[in-house]
């Protein structure tokens, strides 16, 4: 009888950002890393999230044993809901992953049908052939975890995102005693966060930008808005802190940050002075040298609360002249011309903007000299970079390389590409159905490539609808051609245009008629084609045409 082999099948994470999922499948039995989101890029119109495709794991529903999850990052547990509606299976996490897992089943009413297991840095589960060890890591959030995946052929070290901080904010470094153990008792294979892998050096610790906040409350008199992830804990006990070290109070804008701040203070993860928070509608009662606002928006999304502030869009809070605001965050890539658009609108009403990467933002990713150390310290037969795009993963590859490990056994998976591995052997197999399914309002995967075609015709090149009424016994215009313009011209600066398109569309019928065509395609068909040849000669532009008849 042959031996299974072990199947590492990612169905996120790689050659992108965001939405990280993977599935570890031996024999008849499989289980799920992680289960994130993206957000849709500019190409995407109107849609909210992209989660993966989970296609193959309903197909496969009944071999799954769990999720096992990293970290509460959105990026790899805000897929989770969409999952649990169509597949029934138990949830693994620490403390704080688990309590914000919680918060988003409850807006999706599946909290009180989910099976949520909490756990610790140093325990293990096992299920079915799986032994999960879950191993304590430094990342921009508490609570994030290695895990090292036992398995009959080998043990498979998955570092989830990380970096190494030795003087980390809150609990202790990384773990990096029992990464050696396993480097020591054999690593079959490492799956290693990518996302920095391009930076030389260390990443920073925590506790500088700690250190650069004190010193800008200390030297400010106004009021202090500072916009950062909603996710990272560490950085907003330490905003907090600056703030009450200088007697101010705290107040917060944004939804996703107060879930999270109520979450992280429930399970004692953020320590907050009695008095310290007050409610957003009470800050009028206070100073602004007593005031610190913390929000949401330190990537120009447009629905953020700095984003509304900025465009005087908030009902609440309004800049001022003279008020300091702190972004404490990098530009995801691509976001940059959000986020300059952000800060030209707060110089434009007189607010100071502080937004220096080098002392105000540290990543929570490894750079290059953390990669290798773990590159070193668990001494894997194989070595697969994870999370990132191409560039990043080419990149730690590459430092694979330089530390020892042979080319052969080093590999760029695809999304949907199955990797098999034995004790002695690995190679990539079939490839499994992945990808991206779009979440448009309450619509799950019903936006495809040809509807998200349309919503970019529409939005480069406008509509222009076409409404004629004919007899249903004569086949003759009744009434119209009338003309409508959306997103494609003004009408009453080109009613020439206008009155044209109305004649094309009334000859184009006329045409039909003549040659006996009474159908509605054919008179649509007619009618488009040609209003489409003449928009294009005239004003080198295609507009979609849709054309309504109504029949009477």
């Amino acid at each position: 009888m042959a031996k299974s082999k072990l199947k590492i099948i990612p169905l996120g994470g790689l050659n992108e950002i965001g939405k990280n999922m993977t599935v570890f499948a031996y024999g008849n039995d499989m289980i799920i890393v992680d289960c994130g989101m993206a957000f849709p890029d500019e190409e995407m119109f109107g849609i909210d999230i992209v989660i993966p495709d989970f296609s193959f794991v309903v197909k496969n529903s009944d071999k799954v044993r769990g999720v096992v999850l990293t970290h509460g990052h959105e990026d790899h547990i805000g897929g989770l809901a969409y999952l649990l509606k169509e597949i029934d299976v138990p949830i693994f996490g620490t403390n704080l992953t688990i309590g914000l897992v919680q918060n988003k089943l409850k807006e999706h009413n599946l909290l009180s049908s989910t099976r949520l297991n909490r756990v610790m840095p140093g325990d293990a589960v096992n299920m079915g052939p799986f032994r999960i060890e879950f191993i304590h890591t430094n990342h921009s959030i508490p609570d994030a975890v290695a895990l090292a995946i036992h398995t009959p052929v080998g043990t498979v070290l998955h570092t989830g995102d990380f970096k190494i901080d030795t003087t980390p904010i809150q609990g202790s470094m990384i773990d990096l005693a029992r990464i050696g153990e396993l480097g020591k008792r054999g690593v079959l294979a490492l799956m290693s966060d990518s996302t920095n892998a391009e930076r030389p050096g260390f990443t920073r610790s925590e506790r500088i930008v700690g250190s650069t906040l004190e010193n800008v409350f200390k030297s400010t008199k106004s009021r202090i808005i500072v916009a950062t992830f909603a996710s990272n804990v560490h950085r907003i006990q330490q905003i907090i802190n600056a703030a009450v070290n200088n007697n101010r109070k705290v107040a917060v804008s944004g939804r996703s940050m107060l879930n999270l701040l109520e979450v992280a203070t429930e399970l004692g993860y953020m320590k907050i002075p009695a008095n310290a928070l007050i409610d957003i509608d009470d800050i009028r009662k206070y100073k602004p040298h007593q005031l610190t606002i913390i929000t949401t928006g330190s990537q120009g999304e447009p629905m953020s609360a700095l984003y509304r502030m900025a465009y005087s869009e908030h009902k609440k809070l309004e800049i001022v002249k003279g008020d300091l605001v702190v972004i404490s965050a990098n530009p995801i890539p691509g976001n940059e011309k959000l986020v300059a658009n952000v800060v030209n609108e707060l110089y434009k009403k007189g607010a100071e903007v502080y937004n220096d990467p080098d002392t105000i933002h540290v990543s929570g990713h490894a750079c290059q000299e953390e990669l290798k150390m773990i590159l070193g310290l668990a001494k894997p037969k194989y070595f697969i970079p994870v999370h990132g795009e191409y560039k990043h993963l080419k990149t730690h590859a590459d430092l694979g390389a330089q530390m020892g490990i042979k080319e052969s056994n080093i590999f760029i998976l695809d999304i949907g590409k199955v990797l098999e591995l034995s004790r002695d052997s690995a190679r990539c197999t079939e490839t499994v159905q992945a990808g991206l399914v779009m979440v448009d309002g309450l619509g799950v995967g019903d936006v495809g490539n040809i509807v998200l075609r349309d919503r970019k015709h529409l939005a480069e090149d406008g509509l222009i609808v076409v409404v004629v009424t004919i007899s249903s016994e004569t086949g003759l215009v009744l009434a119209g051609p009338d003309v409508i313009s959306r997103g494609f011209v003004y009408v009453r600066e080109s009613e020439s245009l206008m009155d044209d398109i109305r004649t094309i569309a009334k000859n184009a019928l006329d045409n039909c008629e003549k040659n006996n065509l009474k159908d509605w395609t054919s008179l649509k068909n007619g009618i488009k084609s040609r209003i489409s040849e003449y928009l294009y000669r005239e004003t080198k532009r295609k507009p979609m045409i849709l054309p309504v008849i109504m029949e009477i």
